[in-house]
């Protein structure tokens, strides 16, 4: 789920055009900028918002709401690190950040796609638990915080072949069929391996374990949380009104996280077939339409960086009056402050107003609207 291709293809072959290689549109460019400039502008609002919200209350740290933040931090390190990185190679066709960056930035996409498919993983893995077996071993936020720091250590060791594999080089720019060779100067950052078999056991890994299997576990565990609340269904009608609320509660909680995972499989899966492709058979890609491609394929894998935000947070009403409240009160910092409740996140249509303190407190003991 990485990008493990130079961008430039077989350069021997490209047809040249005043020395440059498929000249880009100005067109073009300018809507990669503004699109990449779109992801990067609502991946770090919206993402550093809902960590900012989650973290400010300890009512809202529960399991999923430390595994959602999570999930966020990894979403906003790649908007930080990864896309304007992409954004200058692709234009340039050529590397002009030194080193360090060329390492760094495909183990930091790396690493941050590993986390956020396992924090989608343990939510799944907790919603199962709580649904399925309600009566039995119930993870704390310690366990959650535990579960962070696992997660960033494997997906630290699984990035590091990046660290190691990719160098700068200007092996494409030598020996060009030109009378004239105005790139001998120029870089660019590509993997080496020791070898190919190397390269395709290492990429092919990455797919199964950073794509496949973890989607196929999470599509398992929702499949069979879905099948037992169909056969609670019937009782649920039938019982009083608090549990029908607290029922239809844990349905929009389950449909929420649900379309999280959907949104992160289908962003990404376009890259991962581009990749595939690339790895295996590079010549079905045209040579010209190679940027282009990878450019629209690695677009909509970074939009993923915005759908924790916008599902979680920006269609949820108690998210959005939450976040109201909250720069109601950086506006009004010179009065009395007021008292507003702390709005469970997870309840997608609650309507909440401002209550007493007293009435807030008693509601920190209901669980039932909270993730």
């Amino acid at each position: 789920m990485s990008n493990n291709s130079s961008g430039l293809g077989n350069w021997d072959e490209l047809p040249w055009e005043n020395g440059n290689p498929c000249p880009p549109s100005v067109g073009g460019a300018t809507l990669l900028i503004v699109a990449y400039s779109t992801v990067i502008a609502v991946g770090l609002v919206g993402n550093s918002c809902l960590v900012f919200i989650i973290s400010r209350q300890k009512e809202m740290r529960n399991v999923t709401n430390i595994l959602i933040a999570n999930l966020s931090c990894s979403d906003i390190l790649m908007c930080v690190v990864c896309l304007p990185v992409t954004v200058i190679y692709t234009l340039m066709d050529r590397w002009i950040l030194g080193e360090a960056l060329c390492k760094v930035t495909p183990f930091v996409q790396c690493m941050s796609v590993t986390v956020s498919v396992f924090s989608l993983v343990l939510i799944a893995l907790e919603r199962h638990q709580l649904i399925i077996h309600p009566t039995g071993w119930m993870p704390v936020a310690g366990h959650s915080y535990l579960a962070v720091a696992v997660t960033w250590m494997v997906a630290c060791f699984i990035s590091l072949p990046f660290l190691s594999f990719n160098i700068l080089t200007d092996a494409p720019f030598r020996n060009l069929s030109i009378p004239f060779n105005p790139f001998s100067d120029h870089l660019i950052c590509m993997e080496l391996w020791p070898s190919e078999r190397n390269r395709l056991a290492y990429t092919t890994s990455l797919l199964l374990f950073q794509y496949c299997l973890p989607l196929l576990l999470i599509l398992l565990c929702y499949l069979r949380i879905f099948l037992r609340l169909r056969r609670r269904k019937d009782m649920v009608e039938q019982a009083s009104d608090a549990r029908q609320r607290k029922a239809r509660s844990a349905q929009r909680i389950n449909a929420m996280l649900v379309t999280i995972v959907v949104a992160f499989a289908l962003c990404w899966l376009p890259l991962n077939v581009f990749n595939t492709l690339f790895d295996w058979y590079h010549e079905a890609l045209p040579a010209c339409q190679h940027d282009v491609i990878f450019s629209a394929c690695h677009l909509t894998a970074m939009a993923s960086t915005c759908v924790n935000p916008v599902v979680y947070g920006f269609l949820n009403s108690n998210f959005q009056k939450e976040l109201k409240a909250m720069l109601k009160r950086c506006r009004c910092c010179w009065g009395v402050p007021e008292s507003y409740e702390s709005f469970p996140l997870s309840t997608v249509g609650t309507d909440v107003t401002k209550v007493s303190a007293t009435h807030r407190d008693s509601l920190k003991g209901e669980t039932g609207a909270r993730i």
